[in-house]
């Protein structure tokens, strides 16, 4: 049987640059199989996608609302899915591991603020350490480092998080927010897998984006506004037509 664990850390491993690995992020069942069905090898559920979908704000929903979407996601499509889990809900790292696998979960999204302010990162380092053994090789962990968004635009700040990280055993870094123009010292700077985030039909492209030195391309929840966007102008017609 194939381990889809082993199979989402392969696609990591060995890009060229201008082929970073392009992960859509599904909000439902039903968004995950398009993305499938237009050929990703493998999904990434945004936390504030899923939010909206299930009727919350950012970072309000509830951890077992927000599992129980993620297993949906998963039963929905054969490829890989990895999870954003926020700050992990304040699960100790055995429970928040074990939730995550039982979903079906390839991966994690783990963020290193909370309620808008950077937590310390040798703590957070250590929980990442212990996320990680409780974990093994079972998930692939990408450690996002929240610097840019919290108004820390220095680079060497995110590149000494990074290295904290990654030495818990982080196997990916996602420093959320950077600008393009700093993504080739980070990708200097940042041992191992560089998650970038790209805004869908604006700004550098997956391909230039890869250029400048990002393993992996996520999109937040843009790709679920887009979609809302479509649908509020496809309303918009019904009433007018």
């Amino acid at each position: 049987m194939v381990n889809k664990a082993d199979v989402f850390g392969a696609l990591h491993r060995n890009r060229l640059p201008g082929d970073p690995l392009v992960l859509p992020g599904p909000w439902d069942a039903a968004s995950a199989r398009v993305f499938a069905e237009a050929g990703f090898p493998a999904l990434a559920t945004p936390s504030a996608g899923v939010a909206a979908a299930l009727g919350h704000e950012d970072g309000h929903t509830p951890a077992d609302e927000m599992f129980a979407a993620v297993a949906r996601i998963v039963r929905a499509v054969d490829v890989p899915v990895s999870a954003d889990v926020e700050g992990g809900y304040g699960l100790a790292p055995k429970e928040l591991v074990e939730r995550l696998l039982e979903a079906g979960a390839v991966g994690c999204n783990l963020e290193d603020s909370a309620d808008g302010v950077l937590k310390d990162p040798h703590q957070h380092a250590e929980w990442l350490a212990e996320v990680r053994a409780a974990a093994g090789d079972r998930l692939f962990l990408n450690a996002r480092v929240d610097t840019f968004v919290r108004g820390v635009t220095d680079p060497e700040r995110a590149i000494e998080r990074a290295a904290l990280y990654v030495a818990a055993g982080a196997d990916c870094v996602y420093p959320i927010g950077a600008p393009a123009g700093v993504l080739p010292l980070l990708r200097s700077g940042i041992e191992g897998p560089l998650n970038v985030h790209a805004l869908p039909g604006e700004g550098p492209s997956p391909a230039e984006l890869g250029e400048l030195g990002a393993t992996r391309i996520t999109f937040g929840p843009g790709l679920q506004q887009r979609a809302t966007a479509a649908l509020r102008e496809i309303a918009a017609g019904l009433r007018t037509g």
